[in-house]
């Protein structure tokens, strides 16, 4: 009787290991794939261009460009005939 018991017990141990060494296996793995990538080159810069850091470098010039330029106040006017109005805003009559 103590025969099956330790047979069973062995075979379930048998099952059961893989799965308990599993993260010791993926920490083995993740370790020298992170050595691997550590050892790779250095990788190019992501800008196109020259080098932010450098200060000699030439850079295009900038121009300054205002965001309320086509600002046009909104305050209330009198009223206005809707035909002059029309006539402001209609493209000029070909001849």
């Amino acid at each position: 009787m103590f025969s099956r018991s330790r047979a069973r017990s062995a075979a379930d141990e048998r099952r059961v290991t893989p799965l308990h060494c599993l993260p010791g296996r993926l920490a083995t793995v993740f370790a020298l794939a992170s050595l691997v990538q550590g050892c790779a080159e250095t990788p190019r810069s992501p800008f196109p261009g020259p080098d932010p850091s450098n200060p000699s470098a030439r850079i295009r010039p900038t121009d300054y460009r205002s965001t309320v330029t086509p600002y046009s106040s909104r305050r209330p006017v009198d009223p206005v005939s809707w035909r002059e109005q029309n006539e402001r805003v209609a493209p000029p009559v070909k001849p």
